[in-house]
């Protein structure tokens, strides 16, 4: 599967973003609960799908949905040689992340409509005169795929009411801006909707690091990897990290809706 990850379009978007509660140590979280009045990102619709799944496969509970969710997120063996698990290492079952009133990132109990969400937090520890990279991979299973739909456009909007936000305390996410490319536009054709989030992020008084949260939807399922870097790192290594390991979830979720 190829992803085409639209960074150099960022600079002239005028949309901004979000994201992860838990972010742990500068990791985001899966996305907070969509409004019913949300619209579909970048004209997106619920009704095609670059994906036609077994219909017998499709999760309608919350153990079928955990069970997709699990197989899917990537551990941090998925991100590459050297990536080990951060600590914690996962969210708490039955929880997502909120971006509450104070544009605080909280974990919350699934609303209605969200059958499962399992988050991941790795890291590549400092090594070859580069500084630790952080990273987070989240899985989301919807019960219908409008729900799964509105969950990308409500990652578009919350940026608008939050353009600074705030995983903990001590960690700030500046700068966001926010790209959605449904399937068809610029070339995209990996995935039934997506979401393309860059800013920095600073931390414990240190310096501003690139910050990266991509978002994809294949049916009811939502897929998400945030990138955060340190010095060293680049903005591009940053999007190839995790373009990679957004495709390597779309792959897997793809597989498991047929059954494969």
């Amino acid at each position: 599967m190829t992803l085409l990850v639209a960074g150099s379009l960022l600079a002239g978007c005028s949309a901004q973003t979000d994201d992860e509660a838990s972010r742990q140590s500068g990791s985001p979280p899966a996305r907070t609960s969509p409004s019913a009045e949300a619209t579909p990102s970048g004209g997106s619709s619920a009704g095609t799908s670059v994906v036609t799944p077994d219909a017998s496969i499709v999760p309608l509970t919350s153990k079928d949905g955990r069970r997709m969710a699990e197989s899917v997120v990537l551990a941090p063996r998925g991100w590459g040689r050297g990536f080990v698990a951060q600590d914690p290492g996962e969210s708490t079952p039955g929880t997502w992340a909120v971006l509450n009133e104070s544009c605080r990132w909280q974990r919350e109990k699934l609303p209605h409509g969200v059958l499962a969400s399992a988050s991941r937090y790795s890291r590549l520890p400092v090594g070859g005169g580069k500084g630790a990279v952080k990273v987070t991979a989240v899985a989301t299973v919807h019960a219908s795929v409008l729900g799964a739909d509105e969950q990308l456009s409500t990652t578009l909007e919350e940026v608008l009411r939050c353009p600074e936000q705030r995983p903990r305390s001590d960690e700030r996410i500046t700068g966001l801006m926010s790209l959605g490319t449904p399937f068809g536009a610029r070339e995209q054709e990996y995935a039934d909707d997506s979401v393309l989030e860059a800013g920095e992020y600073v931390g414990n008084g240190g310096a501003a690091q690139p910050y990266r949260w991509m978002v994809a939807r294949l049916g009811t399922v939502v897929v998400a990897v945030s990138v955060t870097g340190a010095k060293g790192n680049t903005a591009q290594e940053l999007e190839q990290l995790g373009s990679k390991a957004l495709a390597q979830m779309l792959t897997r979720t793809e597989q498991r809706l047929k059954g494969k």
